[in-house]
């Protein structure tokens, strides 16, 4: 077996991007993912894109500043499906927490659907801890273009950043 390294970076999220994350989700996905860059050019939130040396983003997520009052709470993270379990999410949630920090607050949180129990082991991995449990609910396009509400539970998590 042969490791293969490759370096990383995390950087703004751009326009741009968006033609090269459909792995990300749907077309409606990725243009609510457009108007979350209008809120972070007023500095509302961050946007992040994790790349490879080619630019191309192979992760994606925000911190939303205006969710509560002296925290970032992470949001819409994802990491390419080919390239999960490779130490990515560790990254984006990583760089993440170090904007989080360069705005001189000290608390993280984030939502995690139930469901979604590889997600949560890393949380916990990074240092979250479970307060809360609330009901989600978005619109999701299916593949034929229809909506359809989708519902879910999360448990929302914390963690103290030094």
């Amino acid at each position: 077996m042969t490791d293969v390294v490759v370096k990383l970076s995390a950087r703004d999220f751009v326009h741009a991007d968006l033609a090269s994350c459909g792995w990300a989700g749907s077309e409606l996905h990725l243009a609510g993912v457009a108007r979350q860059l209008e809120r972070a050019r007023l500095g509302e939130v961050d946007y992040l894109a994790v790349c490879s040396a080619t630019d191309i983003p192979v992760a994606k997520g925000g911190v939303d500043y205006r969710v509560k009052e002296g925290v970032g709470t992470l949001w819409q993270l994802a990491v390419h499906p080919a390239l999960q379990s490779c130490g990515i999410g560790t990254f984006l949630v990583e760089s993440a927490e170090l904007r989080i920090m360069n705005r001189g607050l000290r608390q993280a949180e984030l939502g995690v659907e139930e469901n979604n129990p590889r997600a949560r082991a890393l949380y916990e991995r990074l240092g979250y801890a479970a307060y809360d449990r609330r009901p989600d609910s978005w619109d999701e396009q299916a593949p034929d273009g229809s909506l359809r509400r989708y519902e879910t539970m999360c448990t929302w998590m914390r963690k103290e950043l030094s």
